[in-house]
């Protein structure tokens, strides 16, 4: 059986889900320690899910959400009030539309696409992914890929960068004039870099937390800040898009240095007319900083809350695209599920069958006529059997046809293994 358990800007404050994003890697082994047959993390700046397989001996909802909690030190009533847990054939549809952009804070941004296919990754390298989850995560990039194809929806929604530069364009006259400081020096720095230039940007610094600021400013063209307090002070924009766990910038990195006033005033100012915008997520500034005078704050939550309204046709042909993909993957799955009784029964038929062919040509069927009668005969009374069998399979109601078999046969099927489960 799948599950999620999944906590995002619908559901949970920034300040958890930055909580919930510093150590996600200890999760899916936690998950696997406590019985799972396999675990996959998914942990973006607006969200946090853990995917989970599980069999009847195994964990279920509520000691998947405890383990989710003790390995990344959350209170269990606070998860609990801030998420929601999703079972069985929802799990699909809803993974197939977090990676379609559905489920994001812009609808249709790109960013999440690679974010679902590197979670998978991430699981293959610590070996806590399954059969079925490799599965699930293979046809989530499918359908994503179907809906990128197919609809309008990744034309008409804007990632996060995107959006967050269109809501900067209030403040910016010339944005070839802007002094620019760019904190980060990842992937996401990078699509940053591309559609900063795209709006007409020229002049861009780069300050890496990490000391990669060489190498990436080398890289792309811009400078590399030598003195951070000094660039940051100096820069009119400046936007931080870090992976770091810790504030970047904060006031003492944009203060003048002045002396202080009696009346206990701030040791110093920021440069008038900055703009700060915090793409990262734990957050990359201190939320002090919109405190100081001249210094306007762009942050995730601020973006979420000026997000445009969805394009509803787009929205709803992708969808229609994501339900039937969930639809289909269920129905596999189910007939997957129900194949091994399918196996059990004309196993126990055939043995039978062979029983009575051996018997038969000790008494003289020379021309084999009988035995072609009963192979045909026992052909005959499998094909209804087996054609019920896939047919409750896709209503869900595999093991009705399970307990059928044991009533009637005494037989229990062996559960599908990794390798044919994965095929």
């Amino acid at each position: 059986m799948l599950l999620c358990v999944t906590a995002s800007h619908k559901t949970a404050s920034f300040e958890l889900l930055e909580r919930l994003s510093r150590t996600p890697e200890t999760v899916a082994p936690a998950l696997i320690g406590a019985g799972a047959q396999g675990a996959v993390v998914l942990a973006t700046c607006n969200r946090f899910e853990a995917y989970v397989e599980t069999d009847d001996a195994g964990i279920g909802a509520e000691e998947v959400r405890d383990a989710v909690a003790q390995a990344l030190g959350i209170p269990e009533a606070e998860l609990d009030g801030s998420s929601r847990t999703l079972t069985g054939r929802r799990v699909p549809e809803h993974l197939f539309s977090v990676a379609s952009g559905l489920e994001s804070v812009v609808s249709g941004e790109g960013e999440i696409a690679g974010q679902v296919r590197r979670a998978l990754t991430d699981a293959r390298k610590d070996g806590t992914t399954s059969p079925e989850l490799e599965r699930l995560f293979q046809r989530a990039s499918q359908a994503q890929r179907r809906v990128k194809n197919d609809t309008a929806l990744s034309r008409a929604g804007r990632s996060l960068v995107r959006l967050a530069l269109e809501l900067a364009d209030s403040r910016i006259a010339d944005w070839s004039a802007e002094r620019v400081l760019l904190v980060g020096t990842g992937a996401y720095a990078a699509v940053t870099l591309a559609t900063l230039r795209e709006r007409g940007a020229v002049d861009i610094t780069v300050h890496s937390p990490s000391g990669r600021a060489a190498a990436f400013a080398k890289k792309h063209g811009i400078r590399a800040a030598e003195d951070y307090p000094a660039a940051a002070r100096s820069a009119t924009l400046l936007i931080t898009c870090t992976s770091a766990t810790e504030p970047v910038l904060g006031p003492v990195h944009l203060h003048r240095p002045v002396a202080a006033t009696a009346s206990g005033c701030p040791m110093g100012a920021a440069a008038p007319g900055q703009l700060v915008i915090d793409l990262g997520m734990p957050r990359n500034v201190d939320p002090a900083v919109a405190q100081l005078d001249g210094v306007a704050l762009l942050d995730l939550e601020t973006i979420r809350l000026h997000a445009p309204l969805e394009e509803l046709q787009a929205t709803d042909a992708a969808r229609s695209i994501v339900r039937a993909a969930a639809e289909s993957f269920n129905e596999v799955g189910d007939r997957q599920g129900v194949t091994p009784a399918v196996v059990a029964l004309r196993s126990h038929i055939f043995a039978l069958l062979e029983a009575e062919i051996d018997r038969a040509r000790r008494r003289g069927d020379d021309d084999g006529r009988v035995e072609q009668a009963m192979r045909h005969l026992a052909g005959v009374l499998l094909h209804t059997p087996t054609t019920r069998a896939h047919e409750l399979a896709a209503d869900g109601r595999a093991d009705e046809f399970v307990a059928a078999l044991a009533t009637l046969y005494g037989l229990s099927p062996e559960p599908p293994s990794a390798s044919s489960a994965s095929a």
